[in-house]
Formats: structure tokens, sequence, C-alpha cells
């Protein structure tokens, strides 16, 4: 039996401000080297669900525990040093080459702290750069980057501390057809030559997983509508049940298409 990374169970979320329900009685597991996948319309409560699961907040109601410590009973801020997260809304310094936003990763810091990146940690940004395929963008300023180079880059960073769950947050946003397959490739890759690290990753679209992808979660008002093996969670019927659309689901070669006839 796998070692539990992260777990929920009877999670709500209530807006302080309006007592608005985000996540109503969650229960959810992810083990150590599983691959996930959190899908649902706009609004579902996917960011809360990685918020939580990153050590970024707290729940409402019920327990959230991650890497073996509970929510609410260890300092957050040591917690988050063991968990990845990348998102193309981070704050990174634009002027800074690709190698400097990755040493930014040892100390999660948005500006570089020179004092703290010894010879060896900063082999190991050059080390992972060229592992995302990224090493000839090591002098490059970021923001001169294209999208699919600032995503690798990005993930290169949260790979840093050497965490045991990454998060990714709509890693492929707003990237044309390559750039998307070449971060797809990169997080396949991750899964292949990091057998204990836990993924899930948030995205609208089933064209964006990686053949990796071993288990989903189907998420609507703040509710699980399926969760487990992709094979029992990524079918027509249960993603038009949480879409409240008709929406056909094919899977060829390890990879999912997705398409809607219209309102049910």
């Amino acid at each position: 039996m796998r070692r539990c990374v992260a777990e929920l169970k009877d999670v709500s979320v209530l807006r302080p401000s309006t007592g608005q329900v985000i996540l109503d009685r969650v229960d959810w597991s992810v083990g150590a080297g599983e691959h996930w996948a959190l899908l649902g319309p706009n609004g579902a409560g996917k960011t809360t669900m990685l918020r939580l699961i990153g050590a970024l907040t707290h729940p409402t109601r019920g327990t959230v525990d991650v890497l073996g410590h509970r929510i609410g009973r260890v300092d957050l801020r040591e917690l988050r040093t063991a968990i990845g997260f990348v998102s193309p809304m981070q704050e990174v310094p634009h002027r800074a080459t690709a190698h400097t936003v990755v040493l930014t990763g040892a100390t999660g810091t948005v500006q570089p702290l020179w004092r703290a990146y010894g010879p060896a940690i900063r082999d190991r940004a050059h080390e992972l750069l060229a592992e995302l395929d990224c090493k000839d963008l090591a002098d490059r300023p970021y923001g001169v980057c294209s999208g699919g180079q600032r995503a690798r880059v990005l993930i290169a960073r949260a790979l840093m501390s050497d965490p045991s769950l990454l998060l990714l947050d709509e890693p492929y946003n707003a990237l044309d057809l390559p750039s998307r397959e070449d971060v797809i490739d990169a997080v396949q890759g991750l899964a292949e030559s990091r057998g204990e690290l836990a993924t899930v990753t948030v995205t609208h679209y089933l064209e964006e997983l990686p053949a990796s992808t071993g288990h989903a979660l189907l998420l609507r008002e703040g509710r699980v509508q399926a969760s487990g093996p992709v094979d029992e969670v990524l079918t027509g019927e249960r993603m038009t049940d949480c879409f409240l659309r008709s929406i056909e689901v094919e899977r060829r070669a390890g990879r999912w298409t997705a398409r809607s006839g219209g309102g049910r």
C-alpha cells in the first residue's frame, strides 16, 4: 500500500465574508507516486483544493493532512518547502535569467537570495534545466522566454527543493499546441523518472493530461462528483453529469479527447 501524501476528510471551506460554501464535505486522498487530474467547471473549488494540500489555507471544517502533518498543527512555511507549486500566474523576476529563477526555488522566494546559493545548489539548478530540456535557456531572461519555456522553467524551479508533492495549476494555460506538448512530455518524464513523486494537475481540458495520469477527481459546486482510477472517472457519462453538457470521451494511445454535443 502506497504512503499517503495528502488526505482530506469531511472537509468544508466557507468564504469568511459571506459564508458561501466553496467546498462541501470533501473526502480525498493522494498516494505517493500517484498522478491525479482535478477537473470541474469554473467555480467548482479546484483552486481551493490545491491551496489546501499546498499548505496555503485552512479548512473551515474537517481535517487536511499533508506529508504526515495536519494543517493547523504545523508551521505551514516549513511544510511548503516539501511541496512544489507551478502556476503561470506565479510571481518571478522577469528580468532574471532562467537559471536565477530556478535558483529561487531553493529558497522559496520571489527575488534571489544569493548568499544561500552555494556551488551545489547552482549546479542542481543547471541539472534541472537540462532535465526539463531547457539548458540552453540558462542565461536567457525569463521575460523573453516563450510560454512553453516559462512553464518548463517553473517546473524546474518547483523541483529545486526535491518535493514529494507537485501541484500544477493550469500549467498549459495559453500555450500553443507544440509548446503544450513539450510541457506534457516534461510532466510525463517526471512521472517516469521519479517513482515516489505525486502530482495533482488542475486543467479544463482532457487533451492536456499526460498518459501518466492514473487518477482523476471531478468537482462541481464544491462537491466531489467522482473520484478514482481514470478509466472509471473520465467517462462520457461522468463528464456529462459534472459539466451538465453532453460530452463524449475517447482515449487513444494513452491520451484523451473530449467533445460536447451541446446541453443535456
